[in-house]
């Protein structure tokens, strides 16, 4: 099967954690044999944001590391869309993609000749409809969404006709347990400071616990304003920037636990959500503590898999509770490794794509 996805961007993952699953997918897919044809805008956000703070050489690494990653570049106004769809057979694209391409992409789909899926990773269906309005979907086969509230949100509203929860997974080729190099620390957050949306939740959750029981450890992201990376450093954890995604493992094994702080929306309206990085971390082995949030899906087993806070109190006795109980540790980590390898790597979710596509059109999935 000839599959073609228009992404935000593959290449770079600065301040954009869909490209961890996407990667995952697409490498899945080619290893299954599947022709595979990623195309980002040239001029995409993550992209020109990576490249402003750390140059090129980011981009020319993650190039040689895996070649089945590999993307073509493009300028909306010159795409030869004929082009880039010629033999496709299935057509995903991502919501981080321009109104006027996901338009295009349908008009084309109405000429018939593939199967064309809009992937839906993000919050602002429900707190910003009026931007998810601006997408013409009316000739797509229907929404792929990343948690069911939202896959019945797009229902509701009359977006789409037909809805599937896709949940993000942790692609295992990237995210497995690794021996640590030297000493561990006590405690690693992956994460971006983002617009507000857990600044709050980020100091009950995170840095007043690790403050109050003189924690070592690190925090990598972007998007940290001054008086944020003041604020890490007042907590004793120090302040990294940027991890390249492929990395992410390495620093994991570096730890002993970490924590999870859902941004907001995601708490309040769209439960059942836990974004990327829990699964990352669970297949990681890493023990995993987290503030609060509502698997509504039942995708983990609470209090086998990670410890759940209710409070940042509750927060700091069990990251105390991990950090001297080596037994708990590793209860932990076992039962998020076994929960990770049975339901939530990237090829669980390209077996629920295949099986979507075989619904929709069986001709389409030949062995």
């Amino acid at each position: 099967m000839r599959a073609v996805l228009f992404v935000h961007s593959l290449a770079s993952d600065w301040n954009h954690g869909n490209a961890h699953f996407l990667r995952g997918v697409v490498a899945e897919l080619v290893g299954r044999g599947h022709d595979v044809r990623v195309y980002e805008p040239r001029d995409s956000w993550s992209r020109v944001n990576l490249v402003r703070d750390h140059g090129e050489e980011p981009l020319r690494r993650f190039a040689a590391a895996d070649p089945r990653l590999a993307s073509t570049l493009y300028d909306l106004r010159t795409l030869d869309l004929d082009r880039a769809l010629d033999g496709a057979e299935l057509v995903l694209v991502h919501e981080w993609n321009d109104p006027d391409l996901v338009r295009l992409v349908g008009e084309r789909r109405a000429r018939g000749g593939f199967t064309l899926l809009f992937h839906d990773t993000h919050h602002r269906a429900l707190t910003r409809p009026e931007e998810m309005e601006r997408y013409a979907l009316e000739h797509y086969d229907g929404v792929l969404a990343f948690g069911a509230v939202l896959s019945e949100l797009h229902l509701e509203r009359g977006w789409t006709q037909r809805a599937w929860t896709w949940h993000e997974a942790a692609d295992t080729r990237v995210f497995r347990p690794l021996e640590p190099d030297g000493e561990r620390r006590e405690l690693v957050w992956i994460g971006n400071w983002g617009d507000g949306e857990r600044t709050a939740e980020l100091e009950e959750y995170l840095l007043r616990p690790a403050q109050s029981l003189g924690l070592s450890g690190t925090v990598h992201g972007v998007r940290y304003p001054r008086a944020a990376r003041a604020a890490v450093a007042r907590s004793g954890l120090e302040y990294r920037g940027w991890l390249p995604n492929v990395e992410a493992a390495r620093v994991f094994a570096q730890h002993r636990v970490t924590v999870h702080v859902p941004r907001r929306p995601y708490v309040e309206a769209l439960p059942g959500i836990p974004t990327i990085r829990p699964f990352e971390a669970l297949a990681c082995g890493i023990p995993l503590v987290s503030a609060p949030w509502d698997d509504v899906e039942g995708l983990f087993r609470v209090g086998e898999d990670y410890l759940l806070a209710r409070s940042g109190e509750e927060l700091t006795r069990a990251l105390a509770a991990v950090l001297r109980d080596p037994a708990l540790a590793e209860s932990l980590r076992r039962s998020g490794l076994e929960t990770i390898a049975a339901r939530h790597t990237c090829a669980h979710r390209v077996d629920e794509l295949l099986a979507i596509v075989a619904e929709l059109r069986p001709e389409e999935v030949a062995a």
